[in-house]
């Protein structure tokens, strides 16, 4: 059963966007800083990398116009069957079919081509390959893009003694390592399902990359 429609005078998000001014996007922005004190305290930067961001990118954008935002992406494979693997809290119901979570990526692909297009410059994408196989180098480009020097300590994440709360916190624990590129091979004869499912993003997912990219 369907729920309610809205009225054309009260569109759902993000059609409500359209309606506000640009003062009220910058309450909003203030209002998210304040919300988030408690995780960030009194630090100058604070990174949120809440799964789901890229569905509001461009709410962020109006928010927290200086915002930096990369797009870490992985390949699809390994992407959804990371996915599949993990069992979420809440909030992340598409994870728990293949033909769900293949579903879900395409769509992320695809709005982020949108991203890219009406937002040129704004968003650096990362391939987490390309971090596997040169950490200094993709380090440095990340902390280029955010205007940051950069320092060793973030090449030995894995010393700091901060707690995690995050599916990550084994992880981040140890220093980056090879393993989990082709993990999910060891799955690849169930897997048939969702290489289709799939398609053509498995060829596409590197597209789009952020301008001054190298290779």
């Amino acid at each position: 059963m369907e729920g309610p429609r809205p009225h054309l005078d009260h569109p759902r998000y993000p059609g409500v966007l359209a309606n506000l001014a640009p003062e009220q996007f910058r309450r909003l922005g203030e209002r998210y800083l304040t919300d988030t004190h408690s995780y960030r305290g009194d630090k100058p930067y604070f990174v949120d990398k809440m799964p789901n961001n890229f569905r509001h990118i461009g709410l962020i954008h109006l928010m927290l116009p200086n915002a930096k935002i990369i797009d870490l992406r992985r390949e699809p494979m390994a992407c959804c069957v990371s996915n599949l693997k993990q069992l979420f809290a809440s909030g992340q119901e598409f994870a728990y079919s293949i033909e769900d979570i293949a579903r879900y990526y395409k769509s992320y692909l695809e709005l982020m081509r949108h991203w890219d297009a009406v937002l040129p410059g704004r968003i650096l994408r990362v391939c987490y390959e390309d971090v596997v196989e040169d950490l200094a180098g993709n380090v440095r480009r990340i902390l280029e893009f955010c205007g940051l020097e950069f320092e060793a300590a973030c090449l030995k994440f894995y010393q700091f003694k901060r707690s995690v709360h995050t599916a990550s916190s084994e992880q981040v624990r140890q220093p980056i390592f090879r393993e989990g590129l082709c993990g999910w091979r060891n799955y690849e004869p169930w897997l048939g399902p969702l290489k289709e499912a799939l398609g053509d993003a498995r060829i596409g997912y590197r597209e789009a990359l952020s301008p001054g990219r190298d290779g």
